[in-house]
């Protein structure tokens, strides 16, 4: 009867779910202001609730399954991804300075990887690519994995409150994915750049990636029909490449802005498109991706969802978030955030 935890830090909150035996025992939202006052809090609701096997901790970018414990400073900054230049980037400071007092409070807490990191991915799609999906969009797709019986190919979609990311999913296991900063147009962020934009906007800070959304559109129609159309060229292009018929979806944005969530899937033909709401677990409320994080750390330890593990191939996540880059600058990269 595995007692496990898992956790989001989601731009908008980072929510914490507990699972006894499969079962939500806890949860809890902890707001931004908070976590920036006090990096500690989700180490003392997990100290209070525990104690736990394992803690599916918050991932940023990925990791192949490091536990606290052996996460090294190197390690950390490849969860956060900023550059030397600016270590005070809004948001992504306080998300290190929480990953840090987990890794020091014993807790037996693991870091699961990103989209990047699987196995099931093929090498050709991984090219000059960071961002397939982070782990906590790993964790919104175990969630509808484990709504999706079946091998046939299946979109998992999340509306953040920042980012819009779509996962593939086929054979149940991940195999292609867009990222909130390599697909389509996010409440907050513009999703993938237009090179020309980004080479007159440079240099770009960390922050700008949370920019040039809908939100930031001249007219809240204007950005609205961007939305909406960024959405469904994304879907349709993925669609068409893996013949998917069932989508999954979920995120912040169903209740921050459920018209324009409803809308944006509107716009797909409901004939030939299924619709699933991702769904949430018996009396849980907290975010998909603390929900899906919960279920891989139940996994991890042989529980329940066990075979949510097996299938997404967890145990064979390897290498770092740089390895598919093939760009000539990519040694500097590289040397900044992997050289001992």
């Amino acid at each position: 009867m595995p007692r496990v935890a898992g956790c989001d830090p989601g731009t908008s909150s980072l929510d914490l779910l507990a699972l006894e035996d499969g079962r939500v025992i806890s949860q809890a939202r902890i707001e931004p202001a908070e976590l920036r006052a006090d990096p500690a809090a989700p180490v003392r609701w997990l100290t209070d609730h525990g104690p736990f096997d394992l803690v599916a901790g918050p991932s940023g970018y990925g990791l192949p399954l490091v536990r606290a414990e052996d996460c090294t400073d190197r390690q950390l900054a490849l969860m956060s991804l900023v550059r030397p230049d600016e270590p005070g980037a809004k948001g992504v400071g306080g998300f290190s300075a929480t990953v840090r007092a987990l890794r020091a409070s014993g807790l037996p807490v693991v870091f699961l990887p990103g989209v990047v990191h699987l196995p099931t991915v093929p090498a050709h799609r991984k090219l000059n690519k960071i961002d397939l999906g982070t782990a906590d969009k790993l964790c919104v797709a175990a969630l509808a994995l484990a709504q999706h019986n079946s091998d046939e190919p299946a979109l998992v979609v999340e509306f953040g409150s920042a980012f819009t990311a779509l996962l593939v999913i086929k054979d149940r296991q991940i195999v292609d994915g867009l990222g909130g900063t390599s697909g389509p147009l996010g409440a907050r962020s513009g999703g993938a750049w237009d090179g020309e934009t980004a080479y007159l906007l440079s240099p770009l800070g960390k922050n700008d990636l949370f920019r040039g959304g809908m939100n930031d559109a001249p007219d809240r129609d204007t950005g609205r029909a961007a939305f909406r159309e960024s959405f469904c060229k994304a879907v349709y292009g993925l669609l068409n490449t893996h013949g998917c018929q069932d989508v999954y979806y979920s995120g912040s944005l169903l209740r921050s802005d459920p018209d324009l969530v409803q809308q944006a899937l509107g716009e797909l033909p409901n004939g030939f498109f299924r619709l699933h709401y991702a769904g949430d677990l018996p009396g849980a409320w907290v975010k998909h991706a603390a929900q899906g994080a919960a279920l891989l750390a139940d996994g991890l330890c042989g529980g329940t969802f066990a075979p949510l593990v097996e299938w997404l191939r967890l145990r064979a996540a390897s290498g770092t978030v740089f390895d598919w880059l093939t760009h000539p600058r990519a040694a500097e990269v590289r040397r900044q955030f992997l050289a001992e």
